[in-house]
């Protein structure tokens, strides 16, 4: 089957549809895929897009070239601007970058189906955050992942600060954020930053077989998941009790779920189609 090509309205930008599987690949190679003002816009069109989009399944968030993300471009202006330079006043500029970080954080973190960061190369500063909004994070074994702020003096953004301690815990993230030192991907396998390994050679055959394998899912039930952990996080028991229940009755009502019933008493695999 071959892939389809989407308009992504810059080259800075690729997506394609393969299987149910979308991918978003950051394009700017000799930038180490930095964000800029063409490529970020994109991104976060492209995110509301594939979200309402029924074609999609999963997607899978990627760098050309030899790096994941390197953050903000400080060669240039945009989501890079210099914060001392800029000519807006100072609340512009907060509310500026309130918006950047919910329209792209938020609408990564919050996507209804399953998110994978595929890592090869540099993850760092908001290109760190954008690998940490996914659900899953698989690296090359000649990766590395870094905070990077504190070396430019900044304390950072886009959810880094919210989201690492989620994963690796308070202790851990202070240290990485104090730091900005690089943690390798053995490393970040070992503290939990990242879900699985993979050698150099094969990484794209592997992301491809990782995604297509959670896109063969039921797609009612995998979003019904993400929903019950991630809110999850900011709820008590009894309420997430209360969400386990209202969500499974629903599951329990789909063709998908009376699906997976006969194909578990024929010996075969299910065949979802999300209804």
């Amino acid at each position: 089957m071959t892939a389809r090509i989407l308009d992504t309205g810059t080259s800075e930008l690729l997506c394609s549809i393969d299987q149910g599987v979308a991918t978003l690949t950051l394009n700017r190679p000799e930038k180490r895929n930095a964000l800029s003002d063409n490529l970020t816009p994109a991104l976060r069109a492209m995110l509301l897009d594939l979200d309402v989009n029924p074609e999609v399944r999963c997607l899978v968030i990627t760098g050309a070239g030899k790096s994941f993300c390197s953050g903000g471009d400080l060669s240039g202006l945009g989501d890079a601007e210099s914060f001392s330079e800029s000519r807006m006043s100072e609340s512009d500029r907060v509310e500026q970058l309130k918006e950047r970080q919910r329209t792209l954080t938020c609408r990564l973190y919050y996507f209804s189906k399953p998110t994978i960061a595929a890592i090869s190369g540099p993850a760092a500063g908001a290109g760190l955050c954008i690998a940490l909004a996914c659900d899953l994070r698989l690296a090359s074994t000649g990766s590395f992942l870094t905070t990077g702020y504190s070396k430019i003096g900044l304390c950072g953004d886009y959810g880094g600060t919210w989201l690492l301690p989620r994963l690796v815990g308070p202790a851990i993230a202070k240290e990485l954020y104090f730091s900005s030192r690089r943690v390798t991907a053995e490393e970040a396998l070992r503290i939990g930053l990242i879900n699985e390994l993979v050698p150099d050679e094969g990484f794209g055959v592997r992301i491809k077989e990782y995604a297509l394998s959670i896109a063969r899912g039921s797609p009612i039930a995998i979003k019904l998941i993400k929903e019950n952990i991630n809110k999850g996080f900011v709820d008590n028991l009894e309420d997430s009790l209360d969400r386990e229940a209202a969500n499974l009755m629903t599951c329990a009502r789909t063709d998908d779920h009376r699906e997976a019933v006969r194909a578990f008493i024929d010996k075969r695999e299910p065949i979802f189609e999300g209804r």
